[in-house]
């Protein structure tokens, strides 16, 4: 491997690794296969789809789905006592008031607001509710709490136990900065974000929606994005998988035109990225930093070719890694944060959109301004179709669940894609986003939710109509 950063060079490093040394000789060598072993494993895990049992997926997706067959039916239990311990604890904290440093690991996962233990509670009510069969329909019918219970849940244990202790593969050891270094150029005049966003379009895209947002997340609370570049990525990469997105082409009937399905969904979701930064409320959000500076600089000296200096800081990054216990021990922390922060938030948000999609009119009279506009887009059985698009800001696999009953095969097609790229479902990625620090509030998520909505509309639309 060639050391493009040779002794007769003054060493210029990004400022995420202003605190460690350029490796030279031997250490450059041995940092080099750091990054380039621990780099293809995070690819390998989070990125490289193939064929499995039958389906596309990735390799976080095989050891998620062997975990959960491994769990079986005693996960709902694993889950029950997360979001049991998760108020318990919180409540505790809150009334006890004990002097807890402000690293302490209890002080992270259970000192919360007054508004987090609330969603708590709920959380930990409607899961016994549930689990007894006890309490309003609303909350314990089968398509309802039964979906975040049997259904969501389930998925979301074993995925995050690997995707959290997996993530420094990703991005800790220097593959954001080469592929940052690489893209930045093309990110920024596109999109208005940094190049190494590119990383949470692709475990998005080819992973699992909740996968990219976990980075972004990470990424913002290590100051590598600003709050308006997180909120950005946040809510215009976070797609869900090809995978799933095969699952909702099968469920609303149009799995026989998942080619044009999927590239009609990939074209979308590039115009709305493009869109969607350069208009409110995304545009009017801060280029503040969550350490109050950036520790973020993809650029390129003078003396050097875009890939060189990519090499240099990715290199220089993985040098300036701790040992492998340490990034473990860093990473069971974050994950039982996950755990005890965003399970109990999932239950209560995802319950309550479900039960308001099933049991009362709210997405109804919702839809209804969206009528007019989908008649003036010549989309048949308008009226059926409208509720359906925004039952997506509840949970991203309503749409197809009550568009499967549309008669046009153009309205299911039109339905189905849109449900991928609003990307906003309050089930999952609107509860990850109000947990995170990126500081997106509901009325805003809404906001973009309808945005995309709009924006999706008029492009699958154009191309329902040359298909169909």
């Amino acid at each position: 491997m060639t050391n493009y950063l040779d002794k007769s060079q003054q060493p210029i490093l990004g400022n995420d690794v202003v605190d460690s040394e350029t490796p030279q000789g031997e250490q450059w060598r041995a940092s080099m296969w750091k990054f380039l072993l621990f780099s293809a494993l995070g690819i390998a895990l989070f990125i490289i789809p193939f064929q499995w049992d039958g389906k596309v997926t990735i390799l976080l997706g095989v050891l998620t789905d062997a975990l959960q067959a491994l769990l079986g039916g005693s996960v709902v239990y694993v889950a029950m006592a997360i979001v049991t311990t998760s108020f318990l604890g919180a409540l505790a904290v809150k009334v006890l008031k004990p002097n807890l440093h402000e690293e302490a690991m209890v002080k992270k996962l259970f000192d919360v607001d007054w508004f987090w233990l609330t969603a708590r509670l709920l959380g930990m009510v409607f899961v016994w509710m549930i689990y007894l069969q006890v309490g309003p329909e609303f909350i314990i019918n089968r398509n309802t709490g039964g979906v975040i219970f049997e259904d969501l849940i389930p998925i979301l244990i074993p995925l995050f136990f690997f995707a959290i202790l997996s993530l420094p593969f990703l991005t800790d050891f220097g593959l954001m900065e080469f592929l940052g270094t690489l893209a930045s150029k093309i990110f920024v005049k596109l999109f208005k974000l940094p190049g190494r966003s590119a990383v949470d379009a692709m475990s998005s895209w080819f992973g699992a929606a909740s996968i990219g947002l976990l980075v972004t997340m990470q990424e913002y609370d290590k100051s590598y994005y600003s709050q308006r570049e997180a909120a950005i990525i946040a809510t215009t990469f976070s797609v869900t998988s090809i995978a799933f997105t095969y699952v909702v082409a099968k469920t609303i009937g149009v799995d026989d035109n998942f080619v044009y399905f999927y590239l009609t969904i990939a074209l979308t979701g590039f115009i709305a990225a493009i869109i969607m930064p350069r208009i409110p409320p995304l545009s009017l959000k801060p280029d503040t930093y969550h350490s109050g500076k950036s520790m973020l600089d993809e650029g390129i000296p003078a003396q050097y070719t875009t890939y060189q200096w990519a090499v240099n800081r990715a290199v220089t990054r993985a040098h300036s890694m701790p040992s492998l216990g340490q990034v473990f021990k860093r990473s069971v922390k974050n994950l039982f944060d996950i755990y005890f922060g965003l399970i109990p938030v999932i239950f209560a948000i995802g319950t309550i959109g479900l039960g308001l999609a099933e049991y009362t009119p709210v997405f109804k009279w919702l839809s209804t301004p969206l009528v007019p506009l989908l008649d003036l887009l010549q989309i048949p059985e308008a009226a059926e179709a409208a509720p359906a698009m925004i039952m997506g800001f509840a949970d991203m696999y309503l749409p197809a669940l009550v568009g499967k009953s549309i008669e046009s095969e153009m309205t299911r097609f039109i339905v189905g894609a849109c449900s991928i790229t609003q990307i906003i479902y309050m089930s999952e990625v609107g509860a990850l986003i109000l947990k995170s620090n990126i500081k997106l509030n509901v009325l805003e998520l809404f906001m973009i939710f309808i945005l995309r909505t709009l924006i999706s509309l008029v492009v699958i639309t154009s191309v329902a109509h040359l298909l169909y």
